[in-house]
Formats: structure tokens, C-alpha cells, sequence
């Protein structure tokens, strides 16, 4: 759990965010300057720390800052900076239609993740530098539950042939124009010039997702059957897209301390869903987290999990 960008991802309500601050934290307090980035929705990374948080670094910690991306407001912005895009490039009598096109595109399949990208990819590129010398030593993803965080992860493999299409296109538009106006230059495209950057900021983005020395992913689970097989098809898919998961948290396991005829049976349970664990990921670091007393309300609670981690 060291490389410079690490990912933590997981079922809804496994203890994924309050893993993602533990570890954040106790690698604040080792003396790493770190950067937590939660892309959850249900923003509850502001609650871990007691404090709100929004898309801009809070200190939350000694050598820890927090971001909390509202994907509404990245959407609405991501939307306006592809309005302000093609200004340059429509003609006036089309613009209307074209930011009405624009509009309903923002509302359809794909947006929001797109949109969540975007922001991810200039955290990583023009803010954060993880692992450069004025940036942060690491920087923390806590990612919305698996559904959304593959579609997440896989955008930039599938981005990076949707707008290697639209260059194409937009190329051999200009070659065509090009030969209408009869002098053989290709003329300036200001778009084109765009999509180039656009495409290679995706590009570098991915290969920093592909490098195992930069990045690291790690999911959290419980030992439960259905928080099993939700990370059992989400880790073979990641596998599909070279996005190997690395490590496994499995949250709240019964202590063995725990007594009592109700918990006897429960870690009866427990038991078989801990061995389908190593049987299914036995090839993967797994660390195991007991179930706590109490809610993690602080920091000192997020410490004592933490422990855990390093254990």
C-alpha cells in the first residue's frame, strides 16, 4: 500500500471510506504528505473526519488533505467547459442547437463518470504530481461502490478509442478541406488541437493506472457471501481491463473475543465465507480487519483500524 496512487474500492457499506481514511491517516503520521480523494457520492469522508469537506484540499490532518468531489457540480462543469469548446469552432446559427445537443448529452449513460474522469485526471496531472518532489508522496482514492468504480476505471481504455475515432474523422475532414480550398496546407483546427491534448492526457493517465509501481488497487470486503462474489466478478473484470487488485481488505471479522451463542453461530458463517476467501484469493495480499466495539467516530478510532492495516 505504498506506491504513489492507490485505489480503494468495494461493495456499498463494507467499511470501504473508513478503510481508505485509516490507512490515509497512518500514512500522514509516518510523515507522508497525502492527498485523500473521496468520488463517492454518498459523501461520507467529510463524516469520517468531523468536518465538511468539498472539491478543493482541506487539511484534515497533520500532512493530510481531503477532497470531496460533488459529481453534480463536476457534471455541470464539465458540461460548460464543452460549451465554451466548441464556441470557437460553431457557426452562430447553430450554436443554440449545438449547446441544446450538449445539454441532453450531459443528462445521458456514461456523463457522470465521464465527468468524474475529467476531475480525477486533473487531480493526478495539475494538482496532486503523486510521488514528484512538489507533490504529494501518495494520493488516496476512495471510489464510489464497485459498479460505478470499474466504469470508472475502464474509461480510460475506452475513452482513449472514442476520441482516437473522433481524430480521425476530424483529420480526414481537414484533408478534405484542404483539397476544396485548392493550396494543399491543412488548415488550423483549434479543435483537433484540442482532442490531441485531450487524448494525451487520457493516454498518460492510463499509464499511470497500468504502472504497478505507481498504482495500486485495493478492494474491501466483508465476510459475507454476497460482498464475496460482487469482488470475485469485479477483481476478474478489472483483470479484463490490466487493472489488477493487488490486495484485499476483509472488514469487520469477529474478534476473538467475541462469545455467545448468537456470535457462535455467526462465526460458524463467518468461517466459511473467510475460507471461500483465501480459496478465491489466496494469490492476493489480504489484510484482516476485526469487527470494532463501537462506530469510528474520530481519529484515534481511525488509528486503531490503521493498526490493523500495518499488522
Amino acid at each position: 500500500m505504498d506506491q504513489p496512487i492507490l485505489f480503494f474500492s468495494g461493495k456499498g457499506g463494507v467499511g470501504k471510506t473508513t478503510t481508505a481514511a485509516a490507512h490515509a491517516l497512518a500514512a500522514a503520521d509516518s510523515g507522508q504528505r497525502v492527498l485523500l480523494v473521496s468520488t463517492d457520492p454518498a459523501h461520507n469522508l467529510g463524516d469520517a473526519f468531523g468536518r465538511p469537506l468539498g472539491g478543493q484540499p482541506t487539511r484534515v490532518a497533520a500532512n493530510l488533505d481531503a477532497i470531496e468531489i460533488d459529481p453534480d457540480a463536476e457534471c455541470a462543469r464539465y458540461i460548460e467547459q464543452v460549451k465554451q469548446n466548441i464556441r470557437a469552432t460553431v457557426r452562430s446559427t447553430m450554436l443554440e442547437e449545438a449547446e441544446r445537443q450538449i445539454d441532453m448529452a450531459g443528462r445521458a449513460p456514461g456523463a457522470y463518470e465521464a465527468a468524474l474522469f475529467d476531475r480525477m485526471v486533473a487531480i493526478l496531472l495539475d494538482e496532486a504530481h503523486p510521488g514528484e518532489a512538489r507533490g504529494y508522496d501518495q494520493v488516496v482514492f476512495d471510489t464510489a461502490p464497485t459498479g460505478h468504480t470499474i466504469r470508472l476505471l475502464s474509461l480510460p481504455e475506452l475513452m482513449g478509442a472514442w476520441v482516437d475515432g473522433l481524430l480521425r474523422r476530424r483529420s480526414e475532414h481537414n484533408r478534405e478541406r484542404s483539397q476544396w480550398l485548392g493550396d494543399g496546407e491543412v488548415p488550423e483546427d483549434p479543435l483537433y488541437d484540442l482532442l490531441s491534448e485531450r487524448r494525451r492526457r487520457i493516454a498518460r493517465v492510463r499509464d499511470l493506472m497500468l504502472d504497478p509501481a505507481v498504482t495500486a488497487f485495493v478492494f474491501v470486503l466483508t465476510p459475507e457471501h454476497l460482498p464475496v462474489e460482487e469482488t470475485r466478478r469485479a477483481l476478474a473484470e478489472l483483470d479484463s481491463h490490466q487493472l489488477r487488485v493487488g490486495a484485499l481488505v476483509i472488514n469487520k471479522v469477529l474478534p476473538e473475543e467475541a462469545d455467545g451463542a448468537f456470535v457462535a453461530r455467526r462465526r460458524e458463517a463467518e468461517a466459511e465465507h473467510l475460507a471461500a476467501i483465501e480459496r478465491h484469493f489466496g494469490d492476493r495480499r489480504r489484510y484482516y480487519v476485526p469487527l470494532q466495539a463501537a462506530d469510528v467516530r474520530d481519529l484515534d478510532d481511525l488509528r486503531a483500524i490503521a493498526r490493523h492495516l500495518r499488522d
